[in-house]
């Protein structure tokens, strides 16, 4: 028993994974039974299925790997419903399992694994194409064996939740709760990204500020609830009217922002840090600039009423990496928005 605890305790300190920790227990399982097939399993009772996981096989009886069967067949459900560890006559003691049949098991043993609230999770098992005796220190090795990996497979799961539990915080932490687009953070971060990026590649990064004029005659009019639905499509609109490659997100109240990588600049575009005035890099923020203002534009469904909108005012700027922070780019971008503002204010004036 104690060479089987110190290899126990070796595999426990080595293993990374279920797997990792399963395959030297099999190869134990099998030294100390001597039975040809030893393999785990997991079980899905609402589906009925039990399916082997991981198995180690030596003689003629074969256990498959991803083999999947009826769990209301398997020897695995009558021996764990009858209170029954093991038998050396498989054959008279559950004669109607066509499982055990087609397989030729005649000697088999099993312990359930089980969480520490009784949740049934798999089963790890020995058998064999012979007929032979299963001892008593066989059986609690096993016990023990099913045991270590249930704890394991708890602290996997444990491990798991607690991950996704994490990647769902950080997520709630960079994300608007209205729009489900990105928010200030997330969008500044990713700027800092893209900075760099283009810092090593030699192009610019595009900039927009989308401001939705009249925003607040449409809260006072329809109430804020419809309010939100406003924004909401608004966002949803830009988000399809941006490339792959390029980020929408929420800076707060009715104020949208737009990133993403632009072409390189043209030598003398631009100061570090400034708008370029020609070039590449200006035509794809001109681009980006009508694209976001056309997809605001239409009619929005707001309760009862289809309001007809004319537009945001949107500014996009192509910015030269060197020496630009989050802050600055996003006040040159907004400083191109007002001069949108303006101009469009200008122009109702005359009409």
């Amino acid at each position: 028993m104690d060479p089987i605890l110190a290899e126990l305790s070796a595999s426990l300190q080595a293993a990374k994974s279920v797997e990792q920790l399963t395959r030297p227990l099999l190869d134990m399982l099998g030294t100390v039974t001597g039975l040809e097939s030893t393999y785990l399993t997991s079980i899905d009772p609402d589906a009925d299925q039990q399916h082997v996981r991981y198995a180690r096989n030596v003689g003629a009886l074969q256990i498959p790997e991803g083999l999947s069967v009826p769990w209301s067949d398997t020897l695995c459900k009558r021996a764990l419903d009858e209170g029954r560890m093991a038998t050396s006559d498989v054959a008279a003691c559950w004669p109607d399992s066509d499982a055990a049949r087609q397989l030729g098991i005649q000697t088999y043993v099993s312990a359930p694994i089980r969480t520490d609230d009784g949740l049934l999770l798999g089963t790890l098992c020995g058998a064999s194409a012979r007929q032979q005796a299963v001892a008593p220190q066989a059986e609690s090795i096993l016990r023990l064996f099913s045991s270590v990996i249930a704890n394991f497979i708890e602290r996997e799961q444990l491990v798991a939740e607690l991950r996704q539990a994490n990647m769902q915080l950080m997520a709630y932490a960079l994300t608007d709760p209205l729009t489900g687009l990105p928010n200030r953070r997330a969008l500044y971060e990713e700027l800092d990204r893209l900075r760099s990026r283009a810092l090593r590649d030699g192009d610019s990064v595009l900039v927009g500020v989308v401001d939705l004029d009249g925003f607040k005659g449409i809260n006072d009019t329809y109430g804020h609830q419809q309010g939100d639905v406003f924004l909401q499509e608004i966002a949803r609109r830009l988000a399809m009217a941006v490339r792959t490659s390029d980020m929408v997100g929420r800076l707060g109240g009715d104020e949208f922002v737009l990133i993403g990588p632009g072409p390189a600049l043209a030598r003398g575009d631009a100061a570090p840090g400034q708008d370029a005035e020609r070039g590449d890099a200006q035509e794809a923020a001109r681009s980006l600039e009508d694209r976001a203002a056309a997809a605001t534009v239409g009619r929005y469904q707001l309760g009862d009423t289809a309001l007809p909108y004319e537009g945001a005012s949107v500014g996009v700027v192509a910015l030269d990496p060197r020496g630009l922070a989050a802050e600055e780019a996003v006040r040159l971008a907004d400083a191109r928005m007002y001069e949108i503002k303006r101009a469009r204010k200008a122009a109702r004036t005359i009409h």
